[in-house]
């Protein structure tokens, strides 16, 4: 099993991340995708659904059409809220799309 160390108060917790979220041979899937159009926010949800992080290339979307790219982004973020994840956007042409068990480092 895989541990976390984290800091309370000068108290030490350890988290254990359930294999079950591990691809084989215990490694973690990081995938980096393309959002062309918005067909393709189902095939994203259900990557991270499958517990893959996502690094999400936006920028293609964005150039055709603003408004699909939004409402795109609005419907992954609420997949991360209904499955305890975590999203966030990095640069102007990526977001980054995790599973319930990580979360993205915001400098705090």
């Amino acid at each position: 099993m895989f541990k976390k160390k984290l800091r309370k108060e000068k108290e030490e917790d350890f988290i254990e991340i359930d294999s079950s979220f591990l691809a084989e041979e215990g490694r973690i899937n990081v995938r980096v995708e393309n959002l062309k159009d918005y067909s393709d926010v189902e095939r994203i949800q259900n990557l991270v659904r499958e517990g893959n992080i996502v690094f999400l290339k936006i920028r293609e979307l964005k150039s055709k059409d603003l408004n699909s790219l939004k409402r795109a982004i609005e419907r992954i973020r609420k997949t991360c809220t209904a499955i305890n994840g975590d999203i966030v956007g990095i640069d102007e042409d990526y977001i980054v799309v995790c599973p319930n068990y990580a979360r993205i480092f915001r400098g705090k």
